[in-house]
């Protein structure tokens, strides 16, 4: 096969000013994508939006707050009626939240924090995506979670049950979506090597656990003692991230649905 992998596709990214939902809004609109990207700050979507318009792609950007309902359909409605319909759609919606305090010093606030905001963000966005997908032309959505819906570890109890929900949610999502023509796949990557540079606040996600291996963030993640817990002995990129969820998007992973793709390094086997 050859030629662009999304040529003539409408994507919608939820996130796409992020580090991640960056790097997949460029690889999409490089592979032939019409790409429309949404989040919470329009000067991050703007920086994403001139290196695509710069590359001589299409994009389109609107600032929505992802945790209100009638902001998202109303956008979804949108970039619809514009666009003819949506084909893809990408959830990388980040939400700051704790990892490494136990159970015995943990709020409540701050277990529930990212299980609300990961979840209510992915019903919401799903929802309003999914009514205009489907039929004769084929749709995807494409959700984002962590190792930690499988790893069993301490200090990560409201991260670990919102990507384990998110995963869940992924799956019977599929089986929903597929008499509509709709796959559904989940992306599974572990701390990303590149994010700090990004502008992701992976760096202050793992400040903790750096200082207490004695090691700077970015040594953690590139060939310190969270890189080394893996198989490769090495962490994903934001580039290797984008370019799975290109190839996850695109007809060429047509028979694909109700799975998470694991992008873990080998830190989870399954």
């Amino acid at each position: 096969m050859s030629g662009l992998l999304l040529k003539g596709k409408n994507a919608v990214i939820y996130g796409g000013g992020g580090a991640i939902g960056g790097a997949i809004a460029r690889v999409f609109a490089r592979e032939g994508a019409r790409v429309f990207i949404a989040g919470r700050r329009q000067a991050k979507l703007d920086a994403v939006a001139r290196d695509i318009a710069a590359a001589g792609a299409t994009v389109e950007t609107a600032q929505v707050d992802v945790l209100d309902q009638q902001a998202v359909d109303k956008h979804a409605d949108a970039v619809a009626a514009t666009a003819g319909g949506i084909d893809i759609a990408v959830n990388a919606v980040s939400v700051q939240h704790d990892q490494g305090t136990s159970l015995a010093e943990l709020s409540l606030e701050e277990f529930m924090r990212p299980i609300d905001g990961f979840l209510r963000t992915l019903f919401i966005t799903s929802k309003a995506v999914a009514r205009h997908m489907g039929g004769e032309g084929p749709g995807v959505i494409l959700t984002l979670s962590e190792p930690g819906a499988k790893l069993a570890v301490g200090g990560i109890l409201g991260h670990a049950v919102s990507a384990a929900g998110k995963e869940a949610f992924s799956r019977v999502l599929a089986a929903e979506l597929a008499p509509r023509n709709v796959r559904v796949i989940g992306i599974r990557p572990h701390a990303v090597v590149d994010a700090p540079a990004a502008g992701s606040y992976t760096k202050e996600l793992f400040e903790q656990a750096a200082a207490a291996a004695g090691q700077s963030v970015q040594e953690m993640l590139e060939g310190g003692a969270m890189a080394q817990g893996t198989l490769l002995k090495r962490l994903p990129t934001l580039s290797g991230i984008a370019e799975t969820a290109a190839f996850l998007a695109s007809e060429r992973a047509g028979a694909m649905t109700g799975t998470i793709a694991n992008l873990t390094g080998g830190a989870i086997v399954d």
